[in-house]
C-alpha cells in the first residue's frame, strides 16, 4: 500500500543524476516533485552536503565482486539480471519461485529519500525508488508462526569475483524481525535517481532498511523465507562480537574497533568535518517503539 512514509528528505539532499545541472534547475525539479505529491516535508535543520549519482555508484560494499570500494563498480557489470526471480518459501501461504515482472506486478513503485550509514562509519543520502516490503509478504501471505524473514543474495561464482575467496560464508545472508519487515519504512528497492538499479548498487532488487547500517540492507535477493527462528546472518556469523543481528544506527553503542559516534558524509571533501551519527539514523521517531523494553548495547 503505497504512501505509508512521507520522507523528510527531499531534492535539496541530493545531487540528481545529470551533474550538468545547476541549482537553479534542482530546486525547479523539487518543487515540481513536491507539487505532484511524491514526496512531502522539508529536511530536517542539519547540514547535509549533496551526493552525486557517481559517488552512489563507485562507493560501495559489495564483496561479491571484491573487497575495494570501486571493486563492484568495476566488476559488477559481469552479473547477469535478466532473467531474475525470486525463490519464496517457509511460513507462507504461497510459496514459489516468483519472476522479478510477477513481483513488480501491480506494486506502486516510490522515491524515498533515505540516509545511508555504513557501520564503518561513512554516509549518504540516496533516492531510492522501489516499494514497500510489507506490499509483497501480504501478497504471498504470512503464516501466524511466522516470527523473521530471512534473505539471501545471488551465488554466481562465474559472474562473481569475489565468491572466489572465503571473505563470508557464501551466500551472503541477512534477516530481520517480522515488524521492521513489515514496517513502512522498509522498502524493496528496484532502482535510484529514476533509473532501473546499477549491478553494483545491487540489481535488480535488494532490501533498503535505513535505520539500520547498510550491510543489513542485503543486495541482488534471489530467496526470501519467513521463519519461526532467528535467521543467520553473514556478518553476525562471521564476527557477532562486532556485527550483532539487529545491527540498528546507534551513536552510543561503539564498534569495538572504532566509535560509532560521528559518520564521514561521502562527497565531503578533504577538510569536511565529521557529523554526529542520529539514533537509529534519524528515523527514531519512526522506529523506536520496536525496540521498547530491549538493551540495544545487549541487543546491538
Amino acid at each position: 500500500m503505497a504512501g505509508r512514509y512521507r520522507s523528510p528528505l527531499t531534492w535539496d539532499d541530493v545531487t540528481p543524476r545529470s551533474l550538468y545541472l545547476n541549482r537553479r534547475q534542482i530546486m525547479a525539479g523539487s518543487g515540481a516533485l513536491l507539487g505532484a505529491g511524491l514526496i512531502g516535508g522539508r529536511a530536517q535543520a542539519q547540514d547535509l552536503q549533496p551526493n552525486s549519482w557517481e559517488e552512489i555508484t563507485n562507493y560501495n560494499n559489495f564483496y561479491e565482486f571484491g573487497t575495494g570500494k570501486d571493486d563492484p563498480a568495476r566488476n559488477a557489470h559481469m552479473m547477469t539480471t535478466e532473467p531474475w526471480s525470486i525463490q519464496i518459501d517457509g511460513l507462507v501461504d504461497n510459496p514459489g519461485t516468483y519472476s522479478f515482472a510477477e513481483i513488480m506486478e501491480g506494486m506502486t513503485v516510490e522515491e524515498r529519500i533515505y540516509r545511508l550509514r555504513c557501520v564503518e562509519a561513512w554516509s549518504m543520502v540516496v533516492p531510492w525508488n522501489g516499494f514497500e516490503l510489507a506490499d509483497l509478504l501480504e501478497r504471498v501471505g504470512v503464516q501466524a508462526g511466522a516470527r523473521y524473514v530471512a534473505f539471501e543474495t545471488l551465488n554466481r561464482p562465474e559472474e562473481m569475483p569475489g565468491l572466489r575467496f572465503p571473505v563470508l560464508e557464501w551466500p551472503y545472508r541477512e534477516g530481520l524481525r517480522l515488524d521492521e519487515a513489515m514496517h513502512p519504512l522498509t522498502i524493496l528497492a528496484t532502482g535510484l535517481y529514476g533509473e532501473p538499479m546499477p549491478n553494483q548498487n545491487g540489481a535488480p532488487i535488494r532490501l533498503v532498511v535505513p535505520w539500520k547500517y547498510g550491510f543489513k540492507s542485503i543486495k541482488s535477493i534471489v530467496r526470501i523465507t519467513l521463519t519461526e527462528e532467528q535467521p543467520p546472518a553473514s556478518w553476525n556469523m562471521a564476527q557477532p562480537r562486532e556485527y550483532g543481528f539487529y545491527s540498528n544506527v546507534n551513536p552510543n553503542v561503539d564498534h569495538p574497533r572504532w566509535s560509532q559516534a560521528t559518520e564521514r558524509r561521502i562527497g565531503g571533501g578533504l577538510f569536511a568535518t565529521r557529523q554526529d551519527t542520529l539514533m537509529f539514523n534519524g528515523y527514531e521517531d519512526e522506529v523506536a517503539g520496536l525496540y521498547e523494553g530491549m538493551d540495544l548495547a545487549e541487543f546491538f
